[in-house]
């Protein structure tokens, strides 16, 4: 709990993305998990995002910025301006784009600030590095030891790096409608296996390689079902890629969902095929909803889906070994319900959203405490 010092806290968290995927989750559920606590959040983000609409449904404070690219300057004075405005006590920075705006911001506002680094993409030396992990923000913190590792190799200091694992909404995944409903509202049977993904329809969640291996699963005679939750870019090269290759009365791209819960429950397997990715909140998701997880050996993924225990690891870029992963679980129920019962208490051994609102807690009050 946090002391009588703190109860007050104002947090201003900037996050620079139109869209609204496992990133935004992350954020709200902080902020939500800080409210509860008594501190004062104020959300800015791009006019019109996903995220300035949630905010408003969910009653959190927030002021909408335009945010253009990394060299919008009227930008960073209009944080600046809101951060002094709001009187906030300390910055939190969600995305790579808020890290540069919402750094240089903070710096101006005088307001101690933190980055939060999400994504395990290369992380390059140089200026621009030094000025974002070394003079605009106090501490960067990595959702996964892989992200950290890509923040060391970069020549961030391994005295400003604190690793805080995402956490999982579990009132959130609570199934609204039977399961039984789900499926027949996609025509799916009962005795239809189902696959499901939730992802952004981007290149790097590896959609493309999923839907080779189901290619080479009906090549084997295995003919699931697979739902694809979200969207993006590649929507039109997927939708075309199913057509080309005979899927179509398998694969249905659900486009953007809110009841994953639902989706969840109705599903037999779930996979995550990324190429590259920080943690997967999805696959943790899944695993709290005790279903087994096919995912690529990557970033955080490859820490969070314990092999054989909780899902199944295959190497990214492979839909051959995808395949046979995905195979091994379709001709054994047994064993998908006992990697599915194990996936509850791996979220509760290191994924609770109490313990990522403790540890963010505590960084808040380490870096305010610092003063300068």
């Amino acid at each position: 709990m946090p002391d009588a010092a703190t109860t007050r806290l104002r947090i201003a968290h900037v996050d620079a993305e139109r869209g609204f995927s496992g990133g935004e989750v992350q954020v709200f559920l902080l902020m939500e998990g800080l409210a509860a606590r008594g501190y004062e959040n104020l959300l800015l983000c791009p006019s019109g995002s996903r995220a300035e609409a949630v905010a408003a449904q969910r009653g959190i404070a927030v002021r909408a910025v335009p945010m253009r690219g990394a060299l919008d300057l009227a930008a960073v004075w209009l944080l600046s301006r809101r951060f002094a405005e709001a009187a906030v006590d300390l910055v939190h920075l969600h995305t790579g784009r808020a890290a540069w705006l919402g750094g240089l911001a903070a710096q101006l506002a005088g307001r101690p600030a933190i980055v939060t680094r999400r994504m395990d993409r290369i992380v390059r030396r140089g200026w621009r590095t030094r000025l974002i992990y070394e003079r605009w923000t106090r501490r960067a913190v990595a959702i996964s030891a892989g992200v950290a590792e890509r923040l060391a190799a970069g020549g961030v200091p391994a005295s400003r790096v604190t690793v805080i694992p995402s956490a999982v909404d579990v009132v959130r995944l609570r199934p609204q409608r039977d399961r039984a409903a789900v499926r027949a509202a996609e025509a799916v049977g009962g005795d239809d296996v189902v696959i499901l993904t939730i992802a952004a329809l981007v290149p790097r969640k590896g959609l493309v390689v999923l839907l080779d291996a189901l290619d080479a699963l009906a090549r084997r005679g295995l003919r699931p079902r697979l739902w694809v939750a979200g969207d993006g870019p590649q929507r039109a090269l997927l939708q075309a890629r199913v057509a080309a290759s005979g899927l179509a009365a398998q694969v249905r791209l659900l486009g953007e969902r809110d009841d994953v819960g639902d989706l969840l429950a109705a599903c037999d397997i779930f996979v995550l095929p990324s190429l590259h990715e920080g943690l997967g909140v999805a696959a943790l998701e899944a695993m709290a909803a005790s279903r087994p997880v096919v995912a690529s050996a990557v970033g955080g993924l490859a820490e969070a889906v314990v092999d054989n225990r909780t899902g199944v690891l295959v190497p990214a870029g492979d839909p051959a070994r995808l395949a046979d992963a995905l195979e091994s679980l379709l001709r054994d129920p047994t064993r998908r319900t006992a990697l599915g019962a194990a996936g509850p208490q791996r979220i509760a051994e290191r994924y609770g959203a109490g313990a990522m609102v403790d540890e963010y807690e505590r960084l808040y009050r380490e870096v305010i405490a610092e003063g300068g």
